[in-house]
């Protein structure tokens, strides 16, 4: 084992948090329980506005970028884990509170990791990492709603091209729900239709400021852009329907009114992946593994080495990564 490992470094720079590669010694890790020594971690969009400095996402500099690992367990004060266990990890305030992934080790708290699924590889794991695990979150949401059902009417996804749309599809069309896939990028649409999909509209549509009440159309959906596309989901929702709310890629803001949940008794469900208990952790998981046909999964992955971080940063805040990137934190 080494002592020292180059990482991705979340830094104030003039002023400003950006990302840059480092050094960085093992002593320098926190006194966790557990050393785990990292084989691949993801790109999601927090890490993008982590390393651009699009997004103050860490909360205090300097500090290791990253809220996705899988690895193998190399030191262990914890009876619950010991010496060689895989292990994965996803979020727990990685690269916003706590020092992240993209480096070759990481100290970590026992009650943070849950075992590798005998389904994944390490490298399968992270195709998924948080936004596929978000999914999962948000497609158990909606069925414990207990108002939406397979076979009746459509649910929507926006931002489906994204990680979190991707595999969002890829699981509701695999338990037998209708599909509209939400995006600006009609080059994505066969992609869209192989993960299952089966309608599409453009995220204009729905970008556009609509009235608080619209024709009713959606039995659920899974929503990881916000704002006005949040609100006019809402309003097109169908009585008693759902909307599960995961991300804020188009702001943060929400310029609904309650009309549709005290006359429609719509719900929005929001869903944290960050803090999530380990009993969500470990349904969402289940579900991955029953449910996500690992042939679609393979087509929404490329892996890509650390050193390309920076660009693969600005890649996805600008919009233009398509499903998932694993990122192989040896090169």
């Amino acid at each position: 084992m080494v002592d020292t490992f180059r990482a991705m470094v979340i830094d104030t720079i003039d002023g400003k948090p950006a990302g840059v590669f480092r050094e960085v010694a093992l002593s320098e890790l926190p006194d966790n329980d557990v050393l785990v020594e990292i084989a691949y971690s993801t790109l999601n969009y927090k890490d993008g506005l982590a390393i651009t400095g699009k997004g103050r996402i860490a909360r205090r500099t300097p500090l290791i970028a990253g809220i996705d690992i899988s690895g193998t367990v190399v030191e262990s004060r914890s009876a619950e884990w010991k010496p060689g266990d895989k292990v994965i990890l996803n979020g727990w305030g990685m690269s916003e509170t706590e020092p992240g992934a993209y480096g070759r080790y990481q100290r970590v708290k026992a009650e943070w990791l849950i075992p590798l699924p005998e389904a994944f590889s390490m490298q399968q794991a992270m195709a998924i990492g948080t936004a596929g695990y978000t999914s999962a979150l948000c497609v158990d949401a909606l069925e414990k709603w207990g108002r939406i059902k397979p076979g009746e009417g459509e649910v929507l996804v926006t931002g489906a091209a994204g990680g979190v749309g991707s595999v969002a599809i890829a699981l509701l069309a695999a338990r037998g729900y209708s599909v509209t896939a939400s995006t600006g990028r009609p080059e994505t649409h066969s992609y869209l239709e192989s993960l299952g999909a089966t309608n599409f509209i453009d995220r204009a549509e729905l970008q556009q400021k609509g009235g608080p009440l619209q024709k009713e159309r959606w039995t659920g959906g899974i929503d990881s852009v916000g704002s006005t596309t949040l609100a006019n989901a809402l309003a097109q929702t169908v009585r008693g329907g759902a909307i599960a709310a995961c991300g804020l890629a188009g702001g943060a803001d929400l310029p609904a009114t309650v009309l549709p949940h005290i006359l429609r008794s719509v719900a929005l469900i929001g869903v944290d992946s960050v803090m999530a208990p380990k009993e969500q952790r470990l349904s969402a998981w289940s579900r991955l593994a029953r449910d996500l046909d690992k042939s679609k999964l393979d087509t929404i992955t490329t892996v890509e080495p650390m050193s390309k971080l920076p660009e693969l940063a600005q890649a996805i805040v600008d919009g233009k990564i398509r499903g998932r990137v694993v990122i192989d934190v040896t090169a």
